[in-house]
């Protein structure tokens, strides 16, 4: 293997600043994902949306990773790493012009179509960066540069959701008891258009920088394989087909309750808080999930993941039910006010099931990097099969906020107090399953991570 001592050859300034500009995708793509979070409650008040309708922004996203898995790995084998870095980030930037040009077409499909290309090129950068980043530079360091990365991704998520929630909501019409009108609706509608306007043409900047180093990050490459296992032969393994269930599930845990979690923050009964605000307090959900992957990484270090993975579903169980136990609960006055970004609100007893919701990133945080491992570690099918069929897996982003959705027009249809609250059955019974999961692949046998592995285990 001469790879390390050619690597240390061709590095410097050059591999560095290539480093620096791979790290970023990370950061890109999550900020474009998390922008999706306010952009459901904006589309829902400029076309008068129901949640149902409202959340086909989380399904066109989403449903690009189930549908673009395959031809991402085609494009990644087909092209190289840095062919394909660039060609993903051309995706975003045609989705956000897609999505400016709603301006013009005034139609919501418009939008759901330029955020289904732009899902597509993130499918696509995340099926090369990953392996990316830990081959460019020392392999001591790969470690430290997943990392790394994987923080910045974490950053860009709460960025994302802050940028969006202060700038799609800035106009009077998401302020409290604002009569919408159609002059209202077209400001509105400017307003988040020209985001993703603005997005494009930064992105189109980054595009070229990355372009004038992509030799060096072709030279730092991982090799591609034109004959890698499909995804689909990992359905013969039974803790892959269990892997990618928990992956389906939370992930789409996660995204219904935090692409909803403004207008359950808005509700009198919860934290009654004006639109904006409660979209400024939503990226604390992604927050706290950063706090838990740093701190669960560090615990995991001294309790096995298997524990850990149930420690946590169980957190996230807690929390849901505590939001369903209080759904019949008026907002008492606890007393006191709590400034929320210069909105003074009251405390009441909605701020018990209010922090639950964003506390449940906290618990967030480890599973999906913990339920990949333990699945790799239990799947009879090549790891390259295993991880593909995990990654259409993200896909159940989409399918379970629609479910959400569903249950909240719902029992809102019932008349049922509180319907945002009772909808969280549909998250609870995700994280039951993570917990099932975590229970059952405790006393599983286990082996290497290769892509070798075959035979019953």
């Amino acid at each position: 293997m001469s790879e390390p001592s050619s690597t240390a050859k061709r590095g410097g300034s050059g591999l560095a600043l290539a480093v620096v500009y791979v790290t970023a995708l990370f950061f890109i793509w999550a900020f474009v994902t998390n922008l999706v979070d306010p952009l459901i409650r904006a589309v829902g008040k400029i076309y008068s949306l129901n949640t149902l309708e409202s959340n086909l922004t989380q399904f066109a996203f989403f449903i690009a990773y189930g549908v673009m898995s395959i031809p991402s790995a085609w494009v990644l084998s087909k092209f190289g790493y840095a062919k394909s870095i660039l060609i993903g980030l051309g995706g975003i930037i045609v989705g956000c012009l897609i999505a400016y040009a709603t301006l013009f077409t005034h139609v919501y499909e418009t939008i759901l179509v330029g955020l289904f290309v732009a899902a597509s090129g993130i499918t696509l950068l995340q099926v090369a960066a990953n392996p990316l980043i830990a081959s460019m530079g020392d392999a001591k360091n790969s470690h430290f540069r997943l990392n790394l990365s994987q923080a910045f991704n974490s950053l860009g998520a709460f960025v994302g959701g802050f940028f969006g929630s202060t700038y799609m909501f800035k106009g009077p019409l998401f302020e409290k008891d604002v009569v919408v009108t159609e002059a209202l609706k077209a400001s509105g509608l400017v307003d988040i258009t020209t985001i993703y306007l603005g997005i494009a043409a930064v992105l189109a900047v980054f595009t070229l920088a990355v372009f004038l180093v992509r030799n060096t990050v072709a030279a730092h490459s991982p090799q591609t394989s034109e004959h890698a296992p499909s995804p689909f032969t990992a359905l013969t393994s039974k803790w892959a087909n269990l892997g990618a269930i928990a992956i389906f599930v939370y992930v789409g845990a996660e995204v219904c309750v935090i692409s909803n979690l403004i207008g359950f923050l808005e509700q009198g009964q919860i934290l009654g808080l004006p639109t904006r605000e409660a979209g400024q307090l939503m990226p604390f959900f992604m927050l706290a999930a950063m706090i838990g992957r740093f701190g669960g990484s560090v615990i995991m270090r001294y309790i096995k993941a298997t524990t850990m993975l149930a420690i946590f579903a169980i957190g996230a169980s807690a929390l849901c039910l505590i939001i369903i136990a209080t759904k019949d609960m008026q907002a008492a006055t606890m007393g006191g006010t709590f400034n929320f970004f210069g909105h003074d609100t009251p405390v009441t007893t909605g701020f018990i099931p209010g922090f639950a919701a964003v506390l449940i990133g906290f618990f967030n945080s480890i599973m999906f990097p913990t339920i990949f491992t333990l699945t790799l570690e239990r799947s009879t099918a090549p790891a390259s099969a295993s991880s593909g069929l995990m990654c259409m897996a993200i896909c159940g982003g989409g399918f379970i906020s629609l479910l959400f959705a569903w249950a909240i027009d719902h029992f809102t249809a019932m008349d049922a107090f509180s319907a945002r609250s009772l909808a969280f059955i549909v998250p609870l019974a995700c994280y039951l399953y993570v917990l099932w999961f975590a229970i059952v692949a405790k006393k599983a046998p286990t082996h290497a991570i290769e892509e070798g592995v075959s035979g019953g285990h």
